[in-house]
């Protein structure tokens, strides 16, 4: 433990692992929060695979046409909102083929990713980066874009939260009152997938589901609000990243996979911990 901190002191790429560790937390915790509470993870799901066409799209457009301006996360932005709204719709209007639909738009945004990335010269091995992540290539401009999609999901979330509040809880007396439902369930769809690009980096398009989720679903056995869930699991998410990457560094293990593992056993213990503990 002493040597990665010393590494954080002299390292700066070690220093900017350890801040998009902290810097994601926010979002996962205040979104992952919504999904769990929403019980919307396979939409997450969806929306994360479909991440991967977006950035090996504007990976393909850089390297092979010049538009040097335009990076991955770009491309994942545009990706995962336009994904989030499709499949937003879908879940609305076509319930009786809803999974077939998303399946579709997983698979398909994944293909297309994977198709863009094998025709960029020199840069297929950019796939296993995407899929499992590598927070240890994260740089200063990239904490910028992520700082920049923390604040607009934090303030969207400011904004409307008794209104998510209502979506989440009881969408049928929400739509009574007069809350437009669906524009505020598309809107939560799109945080999420803002909230995924920015795990993207973290732990990959693979394990990132797991990361939005564990950490709430801890926070839902200790609290009795979601704003307290929120902060619980911001929380523990900046554990779970730094004492993932601390526990990588030294065995050289890859950090993403380590965060999930240690997630996932605290998360385990937090669920048969809660099981014991109710009276019978």
């Amino acid at each position: 433990m002493t040597e990665f901190f010393h590494a954080v002191a002299n390292y700066p790429f070690m220093l900017n692992a350890l801040l998009v560790g902290v810097l994601a937390s926010v979002a996962c915790g205040v979104v992952g929060t919504y999904v769990v509470t929403r019980r919307i993870t396979y939409l997450a799901g969806g929306i994360a695979h479909s991440v991967l066409g977006g950035l090996g799209l504007a990976r393909y457009l850089s390297i092979v046409h010049g538009w040097t301006w335009l990076k991955p996360m770009h491309g994942a932005i545009v990706a995962a909102l336009v994904a989030s709204v499709v499949i937003g719709w879908v879940s609305l209007r076509a319930r009786e083929r809803e999974d077939t639909v998303i399946g579709a738009i997983w698979a398909i945004g994944m293909a297309v990713g994977v198709i863009f990335i094998t025709l960029t010269p020199g840069y297929n091995e950019d796939l296993m980066t995407y899929l499992f992540g590598n927070i240890l290539l994260v740089t200063t401009a990239d904490l910028y874009i992520i700082a920049v999609l923390d604040a607009v999901i934090v303030a969207v979330v400011l904004l409307f939260y008794n209104k998510f509040l209502a979506v989440c809880f009881d969408e049928e007396f929400a739509r009574i009152r007069g809350i437009n439902t669906e524009f505020f369930y598309i809107l939560l769809l799109c945080l999420t997938g803002l909230t995924v690009v920015i795990l993207v980096g973290v732990v990959g398009i693979v394990l990132v589901i797991a990361l939005l989720t564990l950490p709430a679903a801890i926070a839902g056995y200790y609290t009795r609000t979601l704003w307290q869930s929120m902060v619980l699991s911001a929380a523990l998410t900046v554990l779970f990243t730094t004492f993932g990457l601390a526990i990588s560094y030294r065995p050289d293990l890859p950090a993403g996979a380590t965060i999930i593992v240690f997630a996932g056993i605290i998360y385990l213990i937090a669920a048969v911990g809660n099981r014991l503990a109710r009276p019978h």
